[in-house]
């Protein structure tokens, strides 16, 4: 039986703090979500889904079964604690106390972790370009109990602005709140141009005071051995992004 497959985050994370995520690899759904589909929104099997959740859930001895929010490209930041599992509408989620995994899916929107220089409390949200400019992120932070400044910020798997194509209402989405934000697009053909969501995250989360940001540039759309992408095939599955307290 194959073990899914996962990626741990290199950020300095205080002890006791886990984060992962997941490839599409290690899981029992079949084409088009092969293999290990954490989505039950997809169209895939809910029984395979379920059991790629369930391996999941047992390859990584988690403390207890992720809290899957029912991701709606909102600000809400849900106590992990009280989710009612694909019932709540959030895209984010917070854990305050051992043992609660937060959890967010994925197929191209950014996964965003948090924790406090303490590991008190963890966090991790769901940031495609309508939540961060929404402000989702800032919402994130703004959960927190400690300041901004206290704490760290690490930033998954997302496409890549080689392969995020936008229109011209995406950009001015961000840069009439703030004209700095004109440096994550670069100019494609006609009016549309090319998004970088790792850079909009990263000044996101700079303008609310999280300094240390850390993170991968992996592009899900360019690596289809390794991630899902919706850009890239439309009908997918998704990744889940984890992060707890032992």
């Amino acid at each position: 039986m194959p073990e899914p497959l996962i990626i741990e985050p290199r950020w300095p994370a205080p002890a006791g703090v886990r984060a992962v995520v997941t490839t599409r690899s290690g899981g029992v759904s079949r084409p088009p979500f092969q293999e290990l589909n954490l989505g039950l929104h997809t169209g895939d099997d809910p029984q395979a889904v379920l059991e790629n959740r369930r391996r999941l859930t047992r390859a990584l001895d988690l403390p207890g079964a992720p809290a899957w929010l029912e991701q709606v490209h909102g600000t809400t930041v849900a106590e992990a604690a009280a989710v009612t599992p694909d019932a709540t509408q959030a895209d984010a989620a917070i854990a305050r106390r051992p043992g609660i995994v937060c959890a967010v899916l994925t197929a191209d929107c950014l996964p965003v972790c948090l924790c406090d220089r303490a590991g008190e409390e963890v966090a991790v949200a769901h940031a495609g370009w309508r939540g961060l400019a929404a402000g989702i992120l800032e919402a994130a932070v703004a959960a927190f109990t400690r300041p901004a400044q206290s704490l760290l910020a690490w930033l998954g798997p997302a496409i890549g602005p080689a392969a995020f194509q936008v229109g011209p209402e995406v950009r001015r989405a961000f840069v009439q709140q703030d004209p700095d934000m004109a440096h994550a697009f670069t100019p494609a053909r006609g009016d549309r141009w090319l998004a970088d969501l790792h850079a909009l995250a990263r000044a996101r989360l700079r303008a609310c005071g999280v300094e240390a940001v850390h993170g991968m540039t992996a592009c899900t759309h360019g690596e289809p051995e390794r991630f899902f992408s919706y850009r890239r095939d439309g009908r997918t599955g998704r990744m889940a992004t984890l992060i707890w307290r032992e």
